[in-house]
């Protein structure tokens, strides 16, 4: 890779939250069309959680009003305030869920990785995008039009069921993610956004995968990316935490622990 491909990639990893901003004209030529890439959604469906256990007939009629769509990365994927038209699943790719402030500062809110389902609440009281996705990597979506996502969500048990329990953790992070924001101390306050992100994998290691960049971070928590960075420089120093291509392995969680309790 040339010296010049390596600086415009990282200029586009540590994109400043400003770029993040969608703007409705941008979002009106970059629009898609549809591509029908069946193979691509007969691999895919069964692996997305919520449609997992549907039966036959209801896959049946997912699957002949699916529409596959393909976004570069910065593209956005929903725009706030669009009338809730669409159930949405992340085939593959990385999206991050964003609002804007009155200043016109993007907030990151949670990233979306294959698999996830978004767009739920405004299908499900009809009412307009109460926030913005963006695509932090070239993505595949499938859009599930509105009135069969309806009739999914009351003719479905195993939907049903998992859509009540993703809201109920929704609501549950939410709240996590509303005390994170009011610590002061900035440095508290990454420490425990990456203890809220670590999740167990083969056996008690505890990890962060599809670690997001230091910029997307600085988004989510209010800060800088200069800062986000210091404090990560500081847990790989300290032999707490150690970083992997994207992701971070959690050596000392009783450390990390501490450093999140203030002591």
């Amino acid at each position: 890779m040339t010296s010049t491909s390596k600086q415009k990639n990282e200029a586009e990893k540590d994109m400043p939250p400003s770029e993040l901003v969608p703007d409705p004209a941008a979002v009106a030529a970059n629009e898609p069309a549809p591509q029908e890439q069946e193979q691509e959604v007969q691999i895919h469906l069964r692996k997305i959680p919520l449609l997992a256990n549907l039966s036959e007939e209801d896959m049946v009629r997912v699957k002949s009003n699916l529409r596959i769509r393909q976004y570069a990365k910065r593209d956005v994927v929903l725009q706030k305030g669009a009338p809730g038209d669409s159930l949405l699943f992340l085939l593959t790719g990385s999206l991050q869920v964003i609002d804007v402030t009155e200043e016109g500062r993007a907030i990151g809110l949670r990233m979306l990785q294959p698999g996830d389902f978004f767009g739920e609440i405004a299908v499900i009281n009809g009412a307009m995008r109460s926030a913005s996705v963006v695509a932090l990597t070239p993505v595949l979506v499938a859009l599930l039009p509105r009135a069969i996502a309806l009739h999914m969500f009351t003719h479905s048990p195993s939907v049903a069921n998992q859509m009540l329990r993703f809201l109920a953790e929704k609501v549950q992070r939410d709240s996590e993610f509303r005390a994170l924001l009011s610590i002061h101390n900035t440095s508290r306050r990454i420490f425990t956004f990456l203890n809220l992100l670590k999740e167990k994998k083969d056996g008690d290691v505890q990890v962060v995968e599809n670690l997001p960049t230091h910029q997307d971070i600085a988004n989510m928590i209010n800060t800088s990316r200069e800062t986000v960075t210091r404090a990560l420089l500081t847990l790989v120093q300290l032999g707490i935490v150690q970083k992997e291509a994207n992701r971070l392995v959690i050596l000392d969680p009783a450390a990390l622990q501490k450093l999140v309790q203030g002591s």
